[in-house]
């Protein structure tokens, strides 16, 4: 595969060859592992900033292996998990999400692109998938759920979701450099204006924040480390279920050395994750990098690029409901109230408005899984979020926009009814 732009000849190594191009002699350069949660880690944060210090530095075509942690950082890395899955971890907000890193890439100037090539994602041996209050659409679960699963033999099954089998489809849901210091100016200004706004924002949090110095509660830069939980223009918890084994991601160099970090591992997820988790585990990911002084324009932002393969649903059938930007007259959908007015409320139709027709189609597809399969509701909900894909239909045919939700039957491999 080549890019067809004006970089592409220069990209010696950044394409879905880049594994065969550049052989590794020596061992990988390992980052993180240490102590039993990200706060005990040197080489971990679970927020953004410029000044955060890289813990290591790597060559560009080095093997680099990050020892990732779960999303909650109630796992460990895969070398330090217990023997036996525990029944029931705290899932806390403050924790979320450790990111492993940063990595200091040898000769990388603020300006340069870098590519990073994913080579290889080992899975830990568990993994939980939490829905309810936080995610796309939560009104539409009934209640908080916690689902426990065991990841062997290239599968994730659960006693709390009995009938299910997810094939592995592993991928990091956060792949990113450091933001430039203009770069954090910009986005502590823009989302503090939406949170004033009443838009939905995780602002600065110093409760369990690493690394502590800069980012906990005595730290010297507290009110202005970044939550991991929305992309940025640097990447970041993009949550792009196509970020597998073979892709290679594009994101920009705004520090010298860049400061690449990735976590975030996912086992499963649906195109949309929207029960705002998906199958979380750790992992170990083998990557390699390339340093790019001519690269993609990423105004609009991070580029990634591989095998079409890698598009497929993970099954052999699939069912699928559609949506249109319809509600009932005098209501809003609950993450549509801050930007609310009056010519919006009795209406029962808006215009191109493809988040309302995205969530009338994740309605659907939840009615389905409960009326076909037996399920709960909330069990349903979660099911949606790791293996349901959400796809835009078509964005022409105004008023009503359209999305599609795909659900993969080969998951199902008995009914709970």
């Amino acid at each position: 595969m080549k890019l067809l732009n004006k970089f592409s000849l220069a990209l010696s190594a950044a394409s879905i060859m880049i594994p065969m191009q550049i052989a590794s002699a020596s061992s990988p350069v390992i980052v993180g592992g240490e102590g039993e949660t990200c706060l005990e880690d040197q080489g971990c944060i679970n927020r953004f900033h410029s000044d955060i210090p890289m813990q290591i530095t790597a060559k560009p075509g080095d093997e680099i292996l990050f020892r990732t942690r779960d999303a909650a950082d109630v796992f460990g890395t895969i070398d330090h998990q217990p023997a036996t899955r525990p029944a029931n971890p705290p899932i806390d907000f403050g924790r979320i999400h450790p990111v492993t890193g940063p990595v200091n890439i040898e000769g990388a100037k603020a300006g340069d692109v870098v590519a990073i090539t994913i080579k290889k994602i080992t899975p830990g041996k568990y993994a939980w998938t939490s829905a309810g209050s936080f995610g796309f659409a939560s009104d539409l679960s009934p209640g908080e759920i916690l689902v426990m699963w065991d990841l062997k033999d290239g599968y994730a099954t659960s006693p709390d979701l009995p009938g299910i089998k997810v094939p592995s489809a592993g991928f990091p849901g956060i792949v990113t450099t450091l933001p430039s210091k203009e770069g954090l100016s910009r986005s502590l200004a823009r989302e503090a204006a939406l949170h004033k706004a009443g838009g939905v924002v995780s602002l600065p949090d110093s409760r369990l924040a690493s690394p502590s110095n800069l980012c906990g509660p005595e730290g010297t830069s507290k009110d202005e480390c970044l939550r991991t939980i929305p992309p940025r223009e640097h990447g970041g918890n993009m949550d792009i279920r196509y970020l597998k084994e073979g892709v290679t991601i594009y994101l920009p160099c705004n520090i010298d050395g860049c400061g690449i970090a990735i976590g975030d591992l996912h086992f499963a997820q649906g195109d949309g994750e929207i029960g705002g988790s998906a199958i979380e585990m750790s992992a170990d990911v083998l990557v390699t990098t390339q340093i790019l002084n001519n690269g993609p324009d990423l105004t609009h932002g991070p580029h990634y690029e591989g095998p079409s393969g890698l598009l497929d649903i993970p099954s052999r059938q699939f069912y699928a409901v559609t949506g249109f930007p319809f509600k009932k007259a005098g209501t809003i959908p609950p993450e549509m109230a801050y930007a609310a007015n009056d010519a919006v409320k009795p209406l029962e139709n808006l215009s191109n408005d493809i988040n309302l027709a995205a969530r009338n189609a994740a309605d659907g597809i939840i009615d389905y899984i409960v009326k076909t399969y037996g399920y709960t509701r909330s069990q349903a909900y979660i099911i949606a979020s790791i293996a349901v894909d959400i796809r835009i239909a078509q964005l022409v045919d105004g008023p009503n926009v359209g999305a599609t939700a795909l659900l993969p039957l080969d998951i199902f491999v008995s009914k709970n009814n």
